[in-house]
């Protein structure tokens, strides 16, 4: 064989060991709740149909929290894009900006469930293991910062305003889905925040709980998984022999 035509093998071989197909995995939440402003830390809405962001018409700040298991990604892999969809189902105000900001603390999803009271906003006595206001787990360690603790950069930001499904969609998302994947034990997934600024700015979520599955949150993830060794190794095995017969002169 000719040297450029065994470069030429080389760089198959090269190419070749280097391919890896894109997949795509779409995961529900596997936990959400809301951070429900209150100065005791007693309520919640763990098992809730909904989750709120923004401020209530009495002055309450309501915040979304949510996360994922990413366990069907496997590791190594290279996260391309990222989109998180998530369903409002009561929204009073006009369009309002929400921003979904990475959690820097753990927090639960208990049993609580105020899906009777004020529309599911009102919160209902927080259960064990419950996210609240003044705790990441109901009974546990304190925030840092009453409120859940979260970057306060938010890592993407869309303006929302009616009823109906809404992308998020961004490389902020797509930093935070790698950082978690190759660090799974910083995996606290986002908190959603609205306008806590002005009275009735709060939308209504729905939440992995809701009845209607299409409106659950839902995280659409593609990535390119860790190139395999195979096929190059395919290809090494049919070059050896053909460089022997080569050089034998058959």
């Amino acid at each position: 064989m000719s040297m450029r035509g065994c470069c030429g093998v080389l760089v198959l071989v090269a190419a070749c060991a280097g391919l890896a197909p894109g997949a795509v995995v779409s995961l529900v939440a596997a936990r959400d709740n809301t951070l429900i402003e209150d100065a005791a830390g007693s309520l919640s809405n763990g098992r809730g149909s909904y989750f709120y962001s923004g401020r209530t018409a009495l002055g309450s700040i309501r915040r979304g929290v949510l996360a994922f298991d990413l366990s069907a990604i496997p590791a190594g892999s290279t996260i391309d894009s990222v989109q998180l969809t998530l369903h409002v189902s009561r929204a009073a105000s006009g369009s309002e900006l929400f921003g979904l900001h990475l959690m820097t603390g753990n927090w639960g999803e208990g049993t609580s469930n105020s899906d009777g009271s004020v529309g599911g906003g009102g919160g209902s006595p927080a259960t064990a293991g419950d996210a609240t206001w003044t705790n990441g787990f109901s009974g546990g360690a304190a925030w840092n910062v009453p409120g859940g603790d979260f970057s306060a950069l938010a890592s993407v930001t869309r303006n929302v305003v009616g009823t109906g499904s809404y992308p998020f969609a961004g490389t902020g998302l797509v930093f935070d889905v790698q950082q978690w994947l190759n660090n799974p034990s910083t995996n606290f997934g986002w908190a959603l925040i609205g306008n806590e600024a002005d009275s009735s700015s709060a939308k209504r979520f729905d939440s992995r709980e809701n009845s209607t599955v299409l409106f659950r949150p839902t995280l659409e993830v593609n990535y390119t998984p860790v190139p395999a060794p195979a096929a190059g190794i395919f290809v090494l095995s049919g070059l050896v022999p053909m460089l022997r017969r080569r050089r034998s002169g058959r």
